[in-house]
């Protein structure tokens, strides 16, 4: 199961407080001071990767620790700095502060941003010694690490988007297009998480099926629309079928407006699915109550190779992608 949702705790390490030391020479009880400044506390970066479960490693340790900075030593020693913690996500995560509400956007893969700050390490007392204070009996704490809490949302990368009601084909349409090996069958709900697949470098998403009242919870709900809002086009399977091929499309797209209203506005193409399972006339009916609407329209099934051949091109054609 791919995690796209996912809260955690971040916190840099602190500043390793300074040392208060003196000199230890014979003859001399008390020599000056030369108490070491601390060392620096760990940042925390967030970084990019191309593996869609890189979440599943914080499901059940949420809490990402940048290493304190050590104390200082005697002999003027600067305590150790301590580590800096990388911490990865998928390519086309959006991370939020849920207390000050600043994003990031790790849209590309390598991607790396500063998260939390590390704090910074204290004075030793040397640094308080003065003409008129020569040895100073203090030292100065580290500063404490920066602390968020960031939500981690995951938003697939995807440049085609297919959706549709369940048991419209999408899952096939996936495998044929692109060699995914995702499960399909004749039945409502086999697909029950978003799949990608990779088609002359062009990523398509297969969104799990929608049903009427999808956004009040019913079926697998909505949420999973959010993988389709960086895509460039939809392709709205529809089964050829069904009794109500118009009602299934009216369907889907009272859907898309319940969750983003801008998913309305995206480049779209209707592809009538499992054409091969009803009459050709049959076929040219259902096409024409889209095109006198002006849609745009393709047929395909995914036993005839010139279908799909025919569909891969114009796929690509929309994708901004030419086959070589």
């Amino acid at each position: 199961m791919v995690i796209d949702e996912l809260e955690l705790q971040i916190k840099a390490g602190d500043g390793g407080p300074g040392r208060v030391s003196f000199r230890r020479e014979k003859y001399v009880p008390r020599g000056g001071p030369d108490g070491g400044n601390g060392g620096d506390g760990g940042s925390v970066y967030v970084k990019a990767v191309s593996d869609l479960g890189a979440l599943s490693r914080y499901r059940h340790h949420p809490e990402i620790l940048g290493e304190s900075g050590e104390p200082g030593g005697v002999r003027l020693k600067t305590g150790k700095d301590g580590q800096d913690v990388t911490f990865v996500v998928p390519v086309g995560s959006i991370l939020t502060d849920i207390e000050s509400g600043e994003t990031w956007d790790l849209d590309v893969p390598d991607k790396t941003i500063l998260l939390a700050q590390g704090g910074k390490g204290g004075k030793g007392n040397t640094e308080f010694k003065s003409s008129t204070r020569q040895t100073p009996d203090y030292a100065q704490k580290g500063t404490t690490g920066q602390k968020r809490i960031i939500r981690v949302d995951l938003q697939y990368i995807a440049q085609i988007g297919l959706i549709g009601l369940p048991n419209a084909g999408k899952s096939t349409l996936l495998n044929v297009l692109t060699n995914a090996q995702v499960k399909a069958a004749g039945y409502p709900f086999t697909t029950l998480e978003p799949n990608l697949g990779d088609l002359h470098g062009v990523i398509v998403a297969d969104i799990p099926g929608l049903i009427e009242g999808a956004h009040e919870g019913k079926g697998l709900g909505i949420r999973f629309l959010k993988h389709i809002r960086r895509t460039r086009l939809l392709v709205h399977c529809i089964d050829c079928t069904t009794r109500d091929p118009v009602r299934d499309y009216v369907t889907i797209r009272s859907e898309l407006a319940h969750f983003d209203s801008d998913l309305l506005e995206k480049p779209e193409i209707i592809l009538l699915t499992k054409t091969d399972e009803v009459e050709a006339k049959e076929v040219e009916k259902i096409a024409k109550l889209f095109t006198k609407k002006r849609h745009i329209v393709y047929n395909y099934s995914a036993l005839d190779d010139e279908s799909v051949q025919e569909l891969t091109k114009q796929l690509l054609n929309y994708a901004g992608k030419a086959i070589s």
